[in-house]
């Protein structure tokens, strides 16, 4: 569930104001619509477009964060959702090995009931994260306190409504290939743990929740 959260960068010279940043969150999604309002296109009106328009906040430093929801899916399953400086865990399943404190490459990022290998249903109490206090999820908010009430109070109500109109398609990127995961990553051999890779051998994948 790491790993989507990175920095994005624009350039267009003339438009866009150098050295400027934003608190933005968005997504691949939102570059489709966002091209469109650029080119001067209207978005397709007979189907859902999942993704927003991101211009006003590339072309104007002062213009106001759009508040919307990050998505995380894992096949048609829904994983997490970052709202604002919250992200809240449904499900967990983050690593893939027999002991996570040897297959883990990022030593010390282990942490206990949530770096799982497998599959582990929390959506009748998610796991909660203050990502702008804590970037790399290590320090769970606890469910009894305050902020975790507050926080899901909103989150909640976002997630009951984003089931409700969703309209579930067949992914075209649904393939699963071992080989394209990073086994030896720059630094391993510091480690003295660069693994060999599996032959490629594509195929469909299926996500057993």
């Amino acid at each position: 569930m790491r790993r989507m959260r990175e920095p994005g960068i624009a350039w267009w010279p003339g438009s866009i104001p150098a050295g400027t940043i934003t608190h933005q969150l968005g997504n691949i999604m939102d570059l489709f619509t966002t091209s469109l309002t650029l080119a001067g296109v209207k978005p397709p009106q007979d189907r859902i477009i999942d993704g927003i328009d991101l211009s006003s906040i590339l072309l104007d430093q002062s213009a106001p964060i759009i508040d919307r929801p990050i998505w995380y899916y894992r096949g048609n399953e829904m994983m997490a959702v970052r709202v604002g400086a919250y992200k809240a865990h449904y499900w967990m399943w983050t690593e893939f090995g027999q002991d996570p404190l040897k297959f883990t490459f990022c030593r010390g990022q282990y942490i206990k009931n949530v770096t799982v290998h497998d599959q582990i249903d929390h959506t009748d109490k998610p796991i909660l994260f203050n990502v702008n206090k804590d970037p790399g999820e290590k320090y769970i908010v606890a469910p009894k306190s305050k902020e975790y009430k507050t926080a899901m109070a909103i989150i909640d109500p976002i997630v009951k409504e984003h089931k409700a109109n969703l309209e579930p398609g067949v992914p075209s990127l649904n393939y699963c290939d071992a080989a394209v995961q990073n086994w030896a990553p720059p630094g391993c051999e510091d480690l003295n743990y660069c693994l060999t890779g599996p032959a490629s051998k594509p195929k469909l994948c299926v996500w057993d929740h």
